[in-house]
């Protein structure tokens, strides 16, 4: 019952940034897209895997403030970014529909979650179930992410929902720099 419990709060943490994108996604008003959702779940559980793997085979040789800090530096930047993006919007009445680059995209989230790989690793988290724990959540966080994004859009928040998802992303990013934390 520990393994499992392990693997699935791991997936959680490995996914927050993933949900909070996901709102911006939805207050923006991109529409939900499997193809979008499946590169970035696939993309993302590979690096994971792949950094739980490294882990496993002696991560803990990795220098420190390669795994603890640059996730938290990556969620800073997609943080400011969300934030600039939304202030070049200011005055704009077309919706913006622009979906983005999926494989950069996915590129950013893994790189953030390969030092919470390295680190599961070294701490005995099996690959294999991580994985799917990871893939699995990271669906479920991004549908709910873009539904939770589309309330916002659609209710009296509408205006705050793109800036609250930059905030929450760089808080997110501050809180890891700070605390040492694994997102």
């Amino acid at each position: 019952m520990t393994c499992v419990l392990s693997v699935f709060l791991f997936a959680l943490a490995c996914n927050l940034d993933t949900l909070t994108l996901a709102v911006g996604f939805g207050a923006r008003g991109i529409p939900p897209s499997l193809k979008r959702d499946l590169t970035l779940a696939g993309v993302t559980t590979l690096i994971t895997t792949l950094a739980v793997c490294l882990g496993a085979l002696g991560g803990d040789r990795f220098p420190e403030a390669l795994t603890d800090r640059g996730g938290g530096l990556i969620l800073i930047g997609m943080g400011l970014w969300t934030l600039l993006d939304w202030l070049r919007s200011l005055g704009q009445t077309e919706e913006m529909t622009a979906q983005g680059d999926y494989l950069a995209l996915a590129a950013v989230l893994a790189l953030n979650n390969a030092g919470a790989g390295l680190a599961a690793g070294v701490g005995g988290l099996s690959p294999v179930w991580s994985g799917g724990a990871n893939f699995l959540v990271s669906l479920l966080f991004l549908s709910l992410g873009i539904r939770l994004g589309g309330k916002l859009r659609d209710g009296r928040l509408s205006r705050l929902a793109l800036p609250l998802s930059g905030v929450l992303l760089v808080l997110l990013g501050l809180l890891c720099q700070k605390k040492g934390l694994y997102v």
